[in-house]
């Protein structure tokens, strides 16, 4: 359940005896394609969705930052003058330290806070609960501290923290979607250049993402590894084409020319990453064209790739997109995220959407003993203050 703002006020009124100025937010997303391209300098295509973290917070005057989270009823307390590592009693603050030890690299002049912190984007789903908090955490920084941050780099100050304050090697995806995210569109970005564009999505469908209940721990997955596995390819890759920097400049033709001087994992590997890019480009010209039917075929495309060569997919996933696929109305299943369990994303027509909600839910029980979380969400506005109040 969202935690309305008169949650996150009762409670800081409770721990802080006093009210908080400002209440920010910022959204989880759903990647519609374009999984693992994004730490490739390749292209995503993503969405915010209607599940968020809101901060309600109010400046100190001193540099002590005081959080309460509702999600996990604890509360933690540090110092930007002696910041620290959490000593493994509220690992969720890691995140919100990570942004104020980024945001202090950067010389940004903070001060001290207290907040209250909820959410309702699903932890370990592939719905990036990690960067709507870290995003959260930057618009309540900057809000206490009285500056503001252009997009992109609040965007790659909170990758930086995820980066090497917390210690997971995500892509500028995440973060950035929940900082420029576009009520009812979805956001082509350019991981390179950092550039971006909104495309509206098609009438008469609707995105609904299924939950596997299978979560996965990023930092201990195999995450890492296939980031590896990457750049390994482009160093390979190097000797015949030394213009190369990134798996974004290899087209298909090339690696099926060089195949032979890549061992077969590395290739498979490769062959998943430049086959996505070329996806994603396909799929933003079949949006602008309004050709919905061949978006769903990319979908389904591109989770055979995630499965078959990346090898990111399990069991639960699998048969949550087989029964998707089977059912009236879906045009297109993938996982979404980086996979190993979390979520996947079924491009429906809006009205078998009920039906269909109702079908998955129950085959997917009945095949796995799993009652999936089923969400239906519109594209959101990316984070911000939370006017109104």
């Amino acid at each position: 359940m969202k935690p309305k703002q008169m949650d996150l006020e009762a409670t800081f009124v409770n721990v802080f005896a006093d009210k908080p100025t400002a209440y920010v937010r910022a959204p989880g997303r759903v990647n519609l394609i374009g999984e693992h391209t994004d730490y490739n300098d390749g292209f995503v295509l993503p969405m915010a969705i209607e599940h968020d973290i809101r901060i309600a917070l109010c400046p100190r005057k001193d540099r002590g930052v005081s959080l309460v989270s509702l999600n996990f009823d604890q509360q933690t307390t540090f110092s930007l003058d002696d910041l620290r590592h959490d000593d493994g009693t509220a690992p969720w603050s890691e995140y919100v330290r990570g942004v104020a030890w980024a945001m202090l690299e950067k010389g940004l002049p903070l001060r001290g806070m207290n907040a209250v912190i909820g959410g309702d984007v699903p932890i370990g789903a592939g719905l990036s609960s990690s960067a709507a908090m870290e995003v959260a955490a930057a618009w309540a920084f900057q809000v206490a501290s009285s500056f503001r941050m252009n997009p992109v780099d609040m965007a790659l100050l909170c990758q930086k923290a995820e980066n090497v304050f917390v210690g997971m090697r995500c892509g500028i995806m995440d973060q950035f979607i929940s900082v420029v995210g576009q009520r009812d569109h979805c956001v082509l970005i350019d991981c390179r250049s950092l550039t971006y564009e909104a495309a509206p999505l098609p009438r008469g469908y609707t995105f609904v993402i299924c939950n596997s209940m299978v979560q996965r721990g990023l930092v201990d997955s195999a995450y890492n590894e296939r980031r590896a596995q990457c750049e390994e390819g482009v160093r390979l890759l190097r000797r015949h084409l030394p213009a190369i920097r990134a798996l974004r400049d290899v087209t298909l033709q090339d690696l099926e020319r060089f195949k032979d001087d890549l061992p077969a994992l590395t290739y498979r590997r490769c062959r998943h990453v430049v086959g996505e890019n070329a996806r994603v480009l396909q799929s933003i010209e079949a949006l602008r064209a309004g050709r919905a039917a061949d978006f769903g075929r990319l979908m389904n495309a591109s989770h055979d790739s995630l499965r078959d060569d990346y090898q990111v997919s399990r069991n639960e996933l699998d048969t949550l997109v087989e029964i998707a696929r089977a059912t009236p109305g879906c045009l297109g299943s993938r996982l979404t995220g980086a996979g190993f369990g979390g979520c996947t994303v079924n491009l429906v027509q809006t009205r078998a959407v009920n039906a269909f909600v109702a079908r998955v839910g129950h085959e997917y029980a009945n095949a796995t003993g799993l009652t999936p979380e089923i969400y239906v969400s519109r594209a959101a506005a990316g984070a911000g203050i939370i006017e109104g109040r």
